[in-house]
């Protein structure tokens, strides 16, 4: 169904996403302002297993909403949001960010369980579309978890985690994040450095300035990595030229419209939108440029590796071989797998007393991602080790696909300014946004938390095997997932 700003109907395309279920539904326009060139987009918001909490990890998880529009079939654009002339659903926080890209919205107090927000209500600033315009609009949602401002350590274990951080002067000294002020690396007692036994740990080089975000501030991280049906709402959205440059299944990619190392995803070409049959599944083979589009059409950003340790461990001291659950088990027994592709994909045989994660020597005949959250979905004990969640209650950071993180080790990384992106990209499809990491060489990204394919030891959060890795290009194991600076 289509819409005209004139008449006030209801707009044409709600879309759905996540693994906890989140939904935007009955989408429309309300209290056209054609004199001041705005109108309140109107929604209903739900998921499943939210939470916020006052005590222990202090923090609560969130939807990223952002909205984008379409005049006469015309092409999608991002819709520009106001901080005012919103309406908050009973129970639910809306935070509009200053750069009006998009909303977080959230519990307005403690409590756990699914929540079901409606008639929220956006003021989208139209400014020169046309009232007698037929319009499309797309709601999108992504679920995120926020991260609180404080100090956190970094590294330094007794363990032997390849490169990891450590305070100058000795390997097993934990350095100490305590603000986002410029960090001086150096092995000198004070200062922050990392081991390079094997060349990928980075240059060693420094300082690390003050704009590149250290994980002390706040902020919102996906709260799993992006799935393919998440990708397939970016990718439908794009015109035919940028489609070319972002698809998954050419040569530079998986190279097939079948299913490989479980990539679902196909596309004939053309005008036709990419189909899966595995929404929920996390998704592989994107490569730097993929990610840099993705991210900056959302409104979202990279994470660096030092938030990447902070979302894993939260303000608790380093463990030796510890993994995103916060010590050093994990399961080792084969799994199985239920409902294959599914929105309810399951884990027959989770291990119990125990870290659950998709690693090599878990996977038995799983020769690929599986969907995102399966764990916190089939774990006997909901508890954070036996469901692989992170301090603050993020999934797989350790397991299943490689998080691509903003790296401390290169000149490049280190010229990362946290900026997000604007929702828009270039004509050819590439993202736009200032200082980040090239979206033609992997220069700038760390690969954190290993994959499916991985030995345990590269699971481990404090482990930088490919701390510095220069990987351009896209395979089956490499993943990613968006983090915002919190408003």
């Amino acid at each position: 169904m289509k819409t005209k700003l004139c008449t006030w109907l209801a707009a044409c395309i709600c879309f759905i996403v996540s693994a906890n279920n989140i939904q935007v539904s009955n989408i429309s326009l309300e209290n056209l302002n054609d004199p001041s060139n705005w109108v309140q987009v109107e929604f209903d918001l739900s998921w499943e297993n939210s939470w916020r909490l006052s005590a222990g990890p202090s923090n609560w998880d969130a939807a990223w909403v952002f909205i984008k529009y379409r005049a006469n079939n015309g092409t999608w654009n991002h819709a520009s949001l106001a901080q005012t002339d919103f309406v908050a659903s009973p129970g639910s926080t809306v935070q509009i960010t200053s750069d009006g890209i998009g909303a977080l919205v959230y519990r307005d107090a403690d409590g756990s369980g699914n929540v079901d927000f409606s008639d929220m209500r956006l003021r989208w600033n139209y400014g020169s579309v046309d009232v007698n315009d037929v319009l499309d609009i797309q709601v999108f949602a992504i679920e995120m978890v926020y991260v609180p401002e404080g100090a956190f350590y970094v590294g330094g274990t007794s363990g032997d985690e390849v490169n990891k951080f450590h305070g100058g002067g000795s390997t097993f000294s934990s350095y100490q994040v305590t603000s986002e002020n410029q960090i001086t690396i150096a092995n000198t007692a004070g200062n922050l450095y990392y081991a390079g036994d094997n060349g990928n740990a980075g240059d060693q080089l420094g300082p690390l300035p003050a704009a590149f975000p250290k994980g002390f501030g706040a902020f919102y991280c996906m709260k799993y990595e992006v799935s393919e049906s998440q990708w397939l709402g970016f990718f439908n959205s794009l015109t035919e030229n940028q489609k070319a440059n972002r698809d998954v299944t050419d040569a530079n990619h998986k190279n097939s419209d079948a299913e490989v190392s479980r990539n679902t995803i196909a596309w004939v070409g053309g005008t036709a939108s990419a189909t899966t049959t595995a929404p929920d599944r996390a998704l592989n083979y994107v490569n730097v440029g993929d990610i840099n589009a993705y991210l900056d059409w959302t409104g979202l950003r990279p994470m660096s590796e030092l938030e990447y340790e902070k979302a894993c461990r939260g303000p608790v001291f380093p463990k030796a071989g510890e993994f995103a659950w916060g010590s050093a088990n994990i399961a080792s027994n084969p799994y199985t797998l239920l409902n294959d592709g599914e929105p309810n994909e399951l884990i027959s045989n989770p291990e119990v007393n125990t870290g659950n994660a998709i690693y090599l020597d878990s996977n038995g005949a799983i020769s690929g991602p599986v969907r995102n959250g399966i764990f916190a979905a089939s774990a006997i004990n909901k508890n954070r080790e036996e469901t692989g969640g992170s301090y603050y209650g993020i999934m797989e950071l350790s397991g299943n696909l490689y998080e691509r993180c903003v790296t401390v080790g290169t000149p490049q990384g280190r010229n990362f300014t946290a900026i997000h992106g604007n929702g828009i990209i270039s004509s050819l499809g590439n993202g736009t946004a200032a200082n980040w990491p090239n979206s033609g060489t992997g220069d700038g990204y760390s690969y954190r938390g290993a994959a499916w394919i991985n030995g345990a030891n590269f699971l481990r959060v404090s482990d930088r095997f490919d701390g510095a890795s220069l990987i351009s290009g896209a395979n089956n194991r490499l993943g990613f997932r968006g983090a915002r600076t919190a408003p």
